[in-house]
């Protein structure tokens, strides 16, 4: 894998409000990681305004992504959305102002990388300035067998991107930003919104999640769990 932070170097942030973290979230970053050769930083949401409120608050989130990726030098946390929340108390959490922030940071050349889901990108447009996202960075986007992609893109995201889709990886640390990428990554059943569910049923959720995450819900009692789960 190259240097973390190499000057000019592909940067790539997986953004969601991971509650909790997943083994599926975990694979989707890693199979990034490797195909890319770069660390991803993994950015938990501080206040996602087109979903409901998490289940568990931010700090709690990223505590559980902390332990998730303590043991893996693939993967980091980046806290600027909960450290722009805390600057900037009840101002949503966009990811385009975030993108705006890194582009900033970084100047108008450096490789910067969006990574989200197959469902993520079909909803796109339901996002604030989703139109002004391509521009600031590539995204990469973690397709699987039998996902929607595969029917073709709904309008107006098709005609969008139409002229985005690179050929692979190479392109996306050639350019600064601009291009889609679809990376394969493994088959996994998992989702944050089961996991919350088996656990408050009583269900059997621990494979689902990393063993220190594991330890951790049960220890605080999250989404309803109990001392004797």
């Amino acid at each position: 894998m190259r240097q973390a932070g190499r000057e000019g170097g592909l940067l790539v942030f997986y953004g969601g409000t991971f509650d909790p973290i997943h083994n599926g979230h975990l694979a989707i970053a890693r199979c990034a990681a490797q195909e890319l050769q770069v660390p991803v930083r993994l950015m938990p949401a501080a206040d996602p305004p087109h979903r409901a409120p998490p289940g568990a608050d931010a700090q709690t989130r990223t505590a559980m992504l902390e332990r998730a990726v303590a043991d893996d030098p693939a993967l980091r946390v980046d806290r600027r959305e909960l450290e722009r929340a805390r600057r900037l108390p009840g101002v949503p959490s966009w990811t385009v102002d975030t993108l705006r922030e890194l582009r900033a940071e970084q100047g108008p050349q450096r490789p910067l990388a969006l990574l989200m889901g197959a469902d993520s990108l079909l909803g796109l447009p339901t996002w604030h300035e989703w139109e002004s996202l391509l521009p600031l960075a590539h995204i990469v986007v973690a397709d699987r067998p039998g996902s929607a992609l595969e029917d073709g893109l709904p309008e107006p995201l098709a005609s969008h991107l139409r002229q985005a889709w690179a050929s692979g990886p190479e392109v996306l640390a050639a350019l600064p930003a601009g291009r889609v990428w679809r990376l394969r990554q493994p088959l996994q059943g998992e989702s944050a919104t089961a996991v919350r569910a088996l656990i408050a049923s009583g269900g059997n959720w621990r494979p689902l999640v990393p063993a220190a995450v594991a330890a951790y819900i049960q220890a605080r009692g999250l989404y309803g769990c109990t001392s004797t789960q």
